[in-house]
């Protein structure tokens, strides 16, 4: 069997492709990948030895802006070349994590009559998403809160795939690499993959607060390394890290983070007590804020609102996270929730088979 993933724009929406990888391989499936033509997907996509093949991609966008007439014609020019891919490679189904690259993919594999799976990792559907919802033959979803939002025919829960490897880290390769004595506990700051301006401010300005207690490892974000401080003792920064990622995170005591479902899914998973600061409605559609209430509602998360963010009521969270820690942690060690992984692999193994077995009626009524 042959199925197409798609997905890209932030790490969230390749990740969970990269969990499924390896499990898809076993299965026997032969893997293609459609991204954008100079996304991060295409970058960490590419040394995993899989077929990629880029497109154009176009920014779908809720307001009114010049870059949506010349993002159109992206658009349309993704939709042409998807068309085209899908003739070449004749997949059995398709898998879209979301993303605006992905879109385009869904509508061309609708009309070659290729089954389509997508995921929705946040609580309510993205506009990629929505966008594919009426063109896919099922969706999967992470937050059981989301079922209202997917027509009941469609919907199918499974949980998130998290990557296996993530779960396989070394806390002193971790120390290692930022230099650690293992003296104090270790704060580790996660902004996403594209990184959070405000974040990094926020934690900078309190180095000298901060580091009195804890060793800090940041993950900074693309161009978010700050030169001026990388001879600071007991505080190291990256600005993007793959295969550092799980022994950093083992060495983790604590985490802060934004409120992507993956990162989220990815702490539950390794059992890291974490502060969540969610992005703001001003900066976003309101998904991370979504999100971080039902891991609050379900005693994994600390959450500390953005408009609330301030030097005192970091400090404080942060603290207080620490002091409380083993509560977190009792709380998502009884969590019933699983990797996502063999759920959505059988749900593409249902759609790709649903393929096949089309395919052998036609043969056999042309006979």
């Amino acid at each position: 069997m042959r199925i197409i993933l798609t997905g890209g724009g932030t790490a969230g929406h390749i990740t969970p492709n990269i969990a499924l990888i390896p499990e898809l391989k076993k299965d026997g499936f032969e893997i293609d990948y459609i991204g954008s033509k100079d996304g991060m997907e295409r970058y960490l996509i590419e040394p995993l030895g899989i077929p990629y093949h880029p497109i154009h991609a176009g920014k779908l966008r809720r307001y009114l802006n010049f870059k949506n007439l010349t993002d159109l014609f992206r658009i349309t020019m993704g939709f042409l070349e998807a068309l085209a891919i899908i003739a070449k490679t004749k997949p059995d189904v398709v898998f879209s994590k979301g993303g605006f690259v992905t879109s385009p993919v869904v509508w061309a594999s609708w009309l070659h009559r290729v089954p389509v799976v997508i995921h929705e990792s946040d609580i309510t559907p993205g506009l990629a998403n929505r966008l594919s919802i009426p063109f896919a033959s099922k969706i999967c979803y992470t937050f059981p809160e989301t079922e209202k939002y997917l027509p009941p025919a469609k919907r199918v829960f499974t949980g998130l795939p998290v990557r296996k490897s993530l779960l396989q880290g070394d806390a002193a390769t971790g120390r290692e690499l930022c230099g650690f004595t293992g003296n104090k506990p270790v704060l580790m700051i996660i902004g996403g993959s594209q990184g959070s301006e405000i974040l990094n401010k926020s934690i900078r300005n309190l180095l000298g607060e901060i580091d009195k207690k804890y060793d800090l490892c940041h993950i900074c974000g693309k161009n978010g390394v700050d030169p001026s401080l990388t001879q600071i003792n007991g505080y190291k920064q990256f600005d993007y890290v793959n295969e550092e990622l799980p022994h950093l995170i083992a060495m983790a005591d604590l985490v802060i983070s934004r409120a992507g479902a993956t990162t989220l899914f990815e702490l539950l998973a390794l059992k890291k007590p974490h502060l969540l600061i969610p992005l703001s409605k001003q900066a976003s559609r309101g998904d991370q804020i979504l999100n971080a209430g039902s891991f609050e509602k379900q005693g994994f998360s600390l959450v500390l609102p953005e408009e609330d963010l301030n030097p005192k009521s970091l400090l404080n969270n942060i603290d207080l996270l620490y002091d409380s820690r083993t509560k977190f942690i009792t709380a998502m060690n009884t969590s019933q929730i699983d990797n996502g992984i063999r759920n959505v692999i059988s749900i593409i193994k249902m759609a790709a088979k649903s393929k096949k077995a089309e395919n052998t009626n036609k043969s056999r009524g042309q006979v």
